[in-house]
């Protein structure tokens, strides 16, 4: 184990171990992706452009021609990296989708075209006529933004581009009756004759959504009041809002995609996995769903609002911990998942040391034991850090073969696809024309502070001609270039000589006034 472990954290710098993976998976090596490896739709890149922005030593900034292609007038741009991997593994996709009505006794799958009209040649929603839309309760519209960092391959960040989307309209489709009617409140359990209903105009395939007939407390124990029922108190039920629905409905998404990755990986070359970040405007509030490293931020005022948190093996650790102590085989025998503050030696055994487990966000002391030589469960800190010394981040999709390096320990249990979800209620406040949120890759946060971001997004757009819609697209292209640098002694660097950005570069720029006025 020590040799094996050795030698992976030897690439720790390089990010996912190989020699796991998906050359795991049957046929993969030979099987076609599901899709066709590509830039963003709405880039419009002809053959030559798309080989010229992919030069790994030039590194030319790549951003939208024509400003209609996304919508709310949103920023976009992105740089390759400088040689880490032959593509550009970060993936992009802007969309608008209206939701609609499925018909009866149609499926899902079948009908996502039905169910959704887009217009990916002009995705900001022209002749989609919105405000009509709205006026009509069978239809709810909604405006997307999504970016997804690939590694160990472009595979599952190509397939979640193309998808997430449509995952994520099914599950608002389920409710969009309760959706479209401020006043009303969802069912806290369904009837049998509103359960036939869902059946028949819900999706009945997706395992995620499977209905089972339950029987109510109230039907098992008997009306208030009657012999053998529960105090009145056991009946109280709490309150949903239509804002939780939503929430509901972009978690279970994920979840949906990310099992969709899995069952096709034995079909397609699916390859690596990737994280996810997504931004949904529906009904006058934002949404900002996260899965991994990237990052979004609301900049007002000059001010800085964080709309995600990134998950890594730090932030996250007491959850893993905590899932090593309840499934230790998960472990494989190899691994501990104690937390210490440098790697344990056998001369130590017997001897007190720091450490914390998965109770604890302090440190305490405990007496060695031959236990504590395995090789901890999380290794390394800040960018270094691993979780089982082969992953830096925590949540995501795909990596379903992901393993170890030389073992059989699976990583997966170990990576959540379960975003977190933070709510803006966008249409209560006015904004002005410089309020914006930015979304990036990891590779804009590598380098780039929070605060520098917001200062120079600020600075940048004061200097514009408000009137200018394609500022935005200006104001991604001034971030992409701050963040990779200049070529300067054979390497990217920014000012005062600091290291620029190597990896993928992909930021949004997404302007809150313009998304107010839409609605």
């Amino acid at each position: 184990m020590f040799t094996r472990v050795k030698s992976a954290v030897a690439t720790l710098m390089g990010g996912v171990i190989s020699g796991g993976g998906e050359r795991d998976s049957p046929g993969a090596t030979d099987a076609a992706p599901k899709f066709p490896y590509g830039r963003p739709e709405f880039l419009a890149l002809s053959p030559d452009e798309l080989e010229c922005f992919a030069d790994h030593s030039a590194r030319p900034i790549v951003t939208v021609k024509e400003r209609k292609r996304l919508p709310c007038s949103t920023g976009y741009a992105e740089v390759i990296n400088a040689g880490k991997s032959t593509l550009n593994e970060d993936q992009a996709c802007c969309e608008v989708l209206v939701v609609k009505r499925r018909l009866p006794g149609s499926s899902a799958t079948a009908n996502w075209g039905n169910m959704t009209r887009r217009r990916s040649s002009l995705p900001n929603g022209e002749g989609l006529g919105l405000r009509e839309i709205l006026a009509n309760s069978e239809d709810l519209p909604f405006h997307y933004w999504g970016l997804f960092d690939g590694h160990a391959g472009c595979g599952a960040a190509v397939v979640a581009s193309r998808l997430l989307h449509h995952h994520i309209a099914l599950h608002l489709q389920e409710v969009m009756d309760i959706l479209c009617t401020p006043d009303l409140q969802p069912p806290t359990c369904l009837s049998e004759e509103p359960l036939r209903w869902h059946h028949q105009h819900l999706n009945p395939t997706s395992n995620s959504r499977a209905l089972t007939r339950a029987v109510s407390l109230r039907g098992a124990a008997g009306a208030p009041g009657s012999p053998g029922a529960p105090p009145t108190r056991f009946f109280a039920e709490k309150k949903v809002t239509h804002e939780s629905l939503v929430v509901g409905a972009i978690e279970n998404a994920f979840k949906d995609m990310d099992v969709q990755i899995e069952k096709q990986r034995a079909v397609y070359n699916t390859s690596g996995g990737c994280t996810a970040l997504v931004v949904l405007y529906l009904l006058g509030k934002l949404y900002v769903g996260n899965a991994g490293d990237s990052r979004a931020v609301m900049v007002q005022g000059g001010e800085v609002i964080p709309m995600s948190r990134e998950f890594t093996p730090e932030s996250e650790r007491q959850r893993l911990q905590f899932l090593a102590y309840m499934q230790p085989h998960l472990l494989g025998n190899e691994f501990t998942h104690l937390e210490f503050p440098r790697r344990v030696q056998k001369k130590e055994v017997g001897k007190r040391m720091l450490y914390r487990d998965f109770t604890m966000s302090g440190w305490a002391y405990k007496t060695i034991e031959d236990d504590d030589l395995k090789f901890p469960l999380i290794y390394g800190e800040g960018k270094k850090a691993r979780v089982l010394a082969t992953i830096g981040v925590t949540r995501g999709l795909g990596d379903h073969n992901l393993k170890v390096h030389d073992s059989n320990i699976y990583i997966k249990p170990f990576l959540s696809c379960c975003p977190e979800v933070k709510v803006y209620p966008l249409a209560q406040y006015e904004h002005d024309t410089d309020d914006v949120l930015v979304v990036g890759t990891d590779g804009l946060w590598d380098v780039l502070s929070n605060q520098e971001v917001a200062e120079s997004v600020t600075c940048f757009l004061a200097n514009c001609d408000p009137d200018d819609q394609s500022r935005y697209t200006l104001a991604a292209q001034d971030l992409v270039m701050r963040a990779r640098g200049v070529l300067k002694d054979g390497g990217w660097r920014l000012s005062g000589n600091r290291l620029g950005s190597g990896d993928d570069i992909s930021v949004f720029v997404i302007p809150l006034a313009h998304c107010n006025e839409l609605y």
